[in-house]
């Protein structure tokens, strides 16, 4: 897929634009800011330091290279020149070659606008043309939030892990959902 490619436009509940695409070069500064707000924050996410700007580099390569092969679909929306959320489809290989995972972050002040709902629907429109046939994702359990927005575009919790995290002293289980795409 092209680099910077529009994939949906849309104006969200608090009247911003929002610009949904495939990542460029030129976002690295904005993906490193994004990710490690998310740290700073203490965002429910698995990573729990912040990035260099080399490993961004590192990280960001990888990504394109995967997204001009068709390997993967990784979508970023973009306000106001931007990026404030990204999100990755990841196949898998061997027996799990149908099965994609998918993952999704939005920077604080950019939630509970329909963000999130957008980007899940155009993951979940790639992934059936990368002919995937279940999505999977996991979740912080008290992730409600997240947990809804993945219900509401057909995710289904099907498995929980106890104390899988363990976060602000705190252990936090994990929660598995699937959405069956056939």
């Amino acid at each position: 897929m092209r680099l910077g490619k529009t994939v949906k436009r849309l104006i969200v509940k608090d009247g911003r634009k929002v610009v949904l695409r495939t990542p460029k070069w030129e976002d690295l500064d904005d993906l490193l800011e994004l990710i490690n707000s998310l740290v700073d924050e203490g965002a429910e996410i698995v990573k729990n330091k912040k990035a260099t700007r080399e490993e961004e580099v590192t990280w960001l390569a990888s990504v394109i290279a995967r997204v001009e092969k068709g390997e993967t679909s990784f979508v970023v929306a973009e306000v106001e020149g931007k990026v404030v959320a990204s999100s990755d489809v990841s196949p898998r290989t061997g027996y799990e070659s149908h099965v994609g995972t998918v993952g999704i972050v939005i920077k604080q002040g950019y939630r509970d606008l329909g963000i999130g709902t957008e980007i899940m629907q155009a993951q979940i429109s790639f992934a059936r043309k990368m002919g995937l046939k279940v999505l999977m994702l996991s979740a912080f359990a008290s992730n409600k939030r997240a947990i809804h927005v993945y219900e509401k575009v057909g995710f289904v919790q099907n498995g929980r892990v106890p104390r899988k995290f363990f976060k602000d002293g705190k252990y936090v289980d994990e929660v598995i959902m699937t959405d069956l795409l056939e």
